[in-house]
């Protein structure tokens, strides 16, 4: 019976933060303790001098370590930088929440973050972007506030790539830049929770940029996205994101995000991570 019970409490710690389960970025709070995630998106996107659209596969296996700690890993398979499909990049990400004021429906939370990632694709656009496209290094701060229903979230980073200004041009230089995110999710669905096996249907819409620091490049990017969640243990996300303005050099500008989560709770113990 005391299992059940620490079962249902973090079930329902998980459906009561659904809405910031963002599609598109991350949000300072993390997986329940001693879980394992694993995530599989198809990012298909729309080539800016063509019609041909680049399609990226990327699975990810995430691990709650501990209630402040989560680690991700990920694989990703392409062919946007090639005629085929072929393996692309690898990276590792680790979160770690330092602050957290929680009450009975809001919740403020704060966390620092860092991912490096190796890629094998030459550089061949402005945008600096560790997520298959390039090697790099990435780090930063996330604030996410919990409004009941609604969770809204910021993301700020210093990104570093070891890239020149042109391609082969010369000597390897490091480029940097700024990315950030502003992230809100609201629940939609259900009005009330009366089961853990009700499904869940959150609605968000994220703004997400970039801007060198050395030279005036930047872009912004829009991007809605619709969840839902099955048996609180399962995710359907599908998001749509495209650039709203930007003088960046990018593979394309516009594009859809399909992705799908799993959720394994190990060895529950009698506490909820937060």
């Amino acid at each position: 019976m005391k299992k059940l019970f620490v079962c249902w409490v973090i079930i329902g710690s998980l459906n009561a933060h659904a809405q910031e389960l963002y599609v598109f970025s991350e949000p300072a709070s993390n997986m329940p303790a001693h879980s394992v995630g694993i995530r599989q998106q198809i990012k298909l996107v729309k080539g800016i001098t063509n019609n041909d659209g680049g399609t990226r596969s990327t699975t990810e296996v995430m691990f709650g370590a501990t209630k402040n700690w989560m680690l991700h890993t990920a694989i990703t398979f392409s062919d946007m930088y090639s005629p085929y499909l072929r393996a692309e990049s690898f990276r590792v990400y680790g979160k770690y929440r330092f602050f957290s004021h929680d009450a009975l429906y809001h919740h403020l939370r704060m966390a620092v973050f860092g991912e490096a990632s190796y890629s094998g694709n030459d550089k061949m656009y402005d945008e600096l972007s560790i997520d298959g496209d390039l090697a790099g290094l990435q780090s930063g701060l996330i604030v996410t506030q919990l409004l009941h229903k609604l969770a809204i979230s910021a993301t700020g980073s210093y990104v570093i790539t070891p890239y020149g200004e042109n391609d082969h041009s010369g000597p390897s230089t490091l480029m940097h830049a700024f990315s950030y995110s502003v992230s809100a999710g609201y629940l939609l669905f259900p009005l009330k929770y009366t089961s853990y096996e009700q499904t869940n249907v959150n609605l968000y819409c994220e703004l997400l940029g970039q801007r060198y620091f050395s030279r005036s490049l930047y872009y912004v990017d829009l991007a809605p996205a619709l969840q839902f969640i099955f048996n609180s243990q399962t995710k359907l996300n599908l998001g749509y994101r495209y650039q709203i303005n930007g003088n960046m050099r990018r593979m394309g500008t516009e594009g859809w995000l399909l992705g799908m989560e799993w959720l394994f709770l190990r060895k529950p113990k009698p506490y909820v991570s937060k």
